[in-house]
């Protein structure tokens, strides 16, 4: 990763309040407090690593406005609201240097039905395949092997990375990135028991996926049995999540790897699911829920509301569960303790 910004440059990009400190030369590298040296960037961005700042060979540290350290010779501190946010604009930029868009136009091996409409300013690939009725609106980038099915619409400034499918009659909204391996549109998993023979249900609906949402490498989201499996603007899914067939997810969602979201349920806005968690089927999650990590919610969960365990209660409560549950053993022994001492006067009573 090959980068150089002087100091104005970081002070611009980062919007810092004040710079503290003096040093010649740019930055080159960004690592942690603890692995930088003088031409890194590093930050602090969680308290418990205040400590470390001292003791950083980093170049540049972003601190918080009210951090009360103060940087050795040869470093500079650019005191900023939030330093996490402030690398995040920073990583923006080497982003866009690392990963800049490609040109518009079409690649030779694409195979594009002469029935779909790409936009001049999009970005088609090495082997995209884009089907009949299919809409690529403009400044969107597919890259090598994306499928885009039947009638499927992808929004203005979308990003799919290699091999990602969107099924027939999917919608990709605007500015959403799809990670390599993701598949919108896969058949729902729906079977009924007939008999003796499971039988399998058609999956006749969509998925729809609103503005600026995020998806992570080789998550799968359902089409739904009828009607349109939802995933809100905003947001964000980690890796290898499963979203099954109608399921409502709401608006600026973060919905961390391994999360398996059950058949019809919804979730409301603002919703955060640690990772491995689940959700069973026909329930309804209200908004801003807080779900532990590998957590299994098998009721219906109110607003605002942290859950934890399986199966998941309110943390306070399943807390105290947890407690209460390492005390067992010993009060099993005192019950036998108690149960032996009564046995006993009874024989003595005769």
């Amino acid at each position: 990763m090959a980068v150089s910004f002087t100091l104005e440059q970081l002070v611009l990009h980062v919007g810092a309040a004040s710079a503290e400190g003096v040093r010649a030369g740019p930055v080159t590298g960004v690592a942690s407090l603890s692995e930088a040296g003088p031409d890194d960037l590093s930050f602090l961005g969680n308290p418990r690593y205040a400590a470390e700042v001292a003791g950083s060979r980093a170049g540049v540290i972003l601190v918080p406005k009210g951090f009360e350290g103060r940087p050795s010779g040869g470093q500079v501190f650019l005191r900023v609201e939030n330093p996490s946010y402030a690398l995040a604009l920073l990583c923006s930029v080497i982003e866009s240097s690392l990963w800049p868009r490609p040109a518009s136009g079409v690649h030779p091996t694409a195979v594009v039905s002469p029935a779909a409409s790409v936009s001049p300013g999009a970005h088609v690939g090495p082997l995209c395949v884009i089907e009949a009725g299919a809409r690529i609106a403009a400044d969107v980038v597919l890259e090598a092997s994306v499928h885009v099915g039947r009638d499927a619409s992808v929004g203005a400034g979308s990003w799919l990375r290699p091999r990602v499918i969107v099924g027939d009659y999917c919608v990709i909204g605007a500015r959403c990135r799809l990670q390599p391996g993701v598949v919108v549109g896969s058949e729902g998993f729906g079977y009924e028991v007939i008999g003796d023979e499971v039988r399998r249900l058609p999956q006749v609906g969509i998925v729809v996926l609103e503005d600026d949402v995020e998806v992570g490498a080789n998550s799968t989201l359902d089409r739904a049995r009828f009607s349109r499996t939802v995933v809100g603007r905003g947001t964000k899914i980690d890796n290898l999540v499963q979203v099954a067939h109608n399921v409502r997810i709401g608006a600026q969602c973060m919905i961390a790897a391994q999360v398996g979201i059950a058949g019809s349920s919804v979730i409301g806005d603002r919703c955060v699911f640690g990772g491995q968690s689940g959700v069973g089927g026909h329930l309804n999650v209200g908004d801003r829920v807080r779900v532990g990590a590998q957590s299994a919610v098998l009721s219906d969960v109110p607003s605002d509301e942290f859950v934890n365990g399986t199966p998941a209660q309110p943390l306070g409560l399943e807390r105290r569960l947890v407690v209460l549950s390492r005390r067992l053993p010993d009060l099993f022994k005192k019950v036998d303790s108690l149960a032996a001492a009564l046995d006993s006067l009874a024989k003595d009573a005769r």
